[in-house]
């Protein structure tokens, strides 16, 4: 028998809220955290708006911010999420560093790219352009140390250091589904008996002028610059973009009896997980939402469920036209007419899309919605999409027993994760 995995603390850097309790009453009160771009100069840009964590310091968790100026944004993100995590569940201590390990699913850190960006424009100045001399300046200007911690895997090594994790350190980069992956191959971890407790989550930040240019060449971002606040509006007829955000949410994983042992406080259990590939094209989803169906349904078969368990659905709903339209596509393929009956609600219209955070972020959230029995709205949701036509918890959260939740991510490459989380 597979051993069983429970949640016992939980932490979050976001948009919306620096710890779990102000995450939590900002979604249930519908509030968005999304605003315009402050992060650099995005007046030339079609996006000017994104989701940005603002007025949080590393020094909020007691780390001195000197010793991590240097470190990438997404790193020190990581760091305040998981010392929340660690400090909820009280596992430093009750278990062999051995037995601890810690499996991210990070994006890169971008610090540094702002001198890369500064340099590519004085390389280009007078209209030539000389590569010998460009990667000269490179070898003299650049900071090795900073180009180093844009890393996706320092999260993750930072981490092991600061609670003493010599367990397994893994880092998964799966694009937007990173964070639930990593959590669903921590339990994987924890079940076959490689660890007893994982630090799982994800961090990432692409507020910068690469990131948005290669969002907005793909047509991917909301540009509903006059009203940032209702620019991400999954499901809606009217929808046309994700809204870019940042930050890192942090879980850690227990095996249950362990948990058990030292009187923990325990959250929830990952009943199930589910991962495929959509085989398809690597920036759209499968358009018959093949990948994403057989996700949910795998979810569902290691979980030992039906689709009539699920109390809750937490959706990628990204607000882009062709996510949404597939995703509300496999929920019903996959749950059939109770599609129809089961709450299914989109964060994202709340956070942003916080990438490789996002996944790990809306999990915490499904714990939530079953501690408070209650489901968080879609907000922005004011015109009805014809092909978008399940209950998305329209604008005001909704109070429900809920004792299962279900969450789903898919990322840019086709993969598709899907968590299936239930209460003790």
């Amino acid at each position: 028998m597979k051993r069983r995995v429970v949640v016992t603390g939980v932490g979050c850097v976001t948009p919306l809220g620096v710890s779990v309790p102000e995450l939590w009453t900002n979604l249930t009160e519908g509030k968005s955290g999304v605003g315009e771009t402050t992060l650099f100069d995005a007046s030339n840009f079609p996006t000017k708006i994104a989701a940005e964590v603002r007025d949080w310091s590393i020094a909020a968790e007691d780390e001195d911010p000197e010793e991590w100026a240097s470190r990438g944004r997404h790193t020190r993100f990581a760091a305040g999420a998981a010392k929340q995590a660690m400090t909820d569940s009280g596992v430093a201590g009750a278990v062999e560093p051995q037995r601890l390990g810690v499996y991210l699913g990070a994006g890169e850190g971008q610090q540094d790219f702002d001198a890369f960006s500064r340099m590519m424009v004085e390389a280009l100045k007078g209209g030539e352009f000389d590569l010998g001399t460009f990667v000269r300046q490179g070898l003299d200007q650049l900071d090795p140390q900073l180009e180093l911690e844009q890393e996706p895997n320092m999260p993750a090594g930072y981490l092991a250091a600061m609670f003493d994790a010599q367990g397994p350190n893994v880092n998964c980069l799966t694009a937007c589904a990173a964070s639930s992956q990593a959590i669903g191959e921590a339990t994987e971890m924890i079940r076959r008996g490689a660890a007893d407790a994982m630090l799982s989550g994800g961090a990432h930040s692409m507020i910068h002028p690469f990131g948005v240019t290669g969002f907005n060449l793909l047509t991917a971002l909301s540009e509903r610059n006059d009203d940032p606040k209702a620019a991400s509006r999954p499901f809606d007829l009217d929808r046309d973009g994700f809204v870019l955000g940042e930050g890192a949410s942090m879980v850690v994983l227990e095996e249950y009896e362990h948990a058990k042992r030292r009187g923990a406080n325990i959250y929830g259990e990952i009943a199930g997980y589910g991962t495929t590939a959509d085989a398809f094209r690597i920036t759209d989803t499968h358009p018959e939402g093949r990948g994403a169906t057989t996700c949910i349904n795998m979810a569902l078969a290691d979980a030992g469920m039906t689709p009539e368990h699920i109390q809750y659905v937490n959706a990628h709903g990204t607000s882009t036209t062709v996510n949404d339209k597939v995703e509300t596509l496999a929920i019903k393929q996959a749950f059939g007419d109770y599609a129809y009956k089961v709450p299914v609600s989109s964060t994202k219209s709340m956070t942003g899309h916080l990438i490789a955070a996002a996944g790990a972020t809306e999990l915490i959230v499904c714990l939530m919605a079953m501690k408070h029995n209650t489901a968080p709205p879609t907000i922005n949701y004011t015109t009805p999409d014809p092909n978008c036509d399940l209950d998305y918890v329209p604008n005001a959260a909704r109070e429900i027993p809920i004792a299962t939740t279900l969450s789903n991510s898919f990322g840019f490459g086709g993969q598709n994760i899907t968590l299936v989380a239930t209460a003790v």
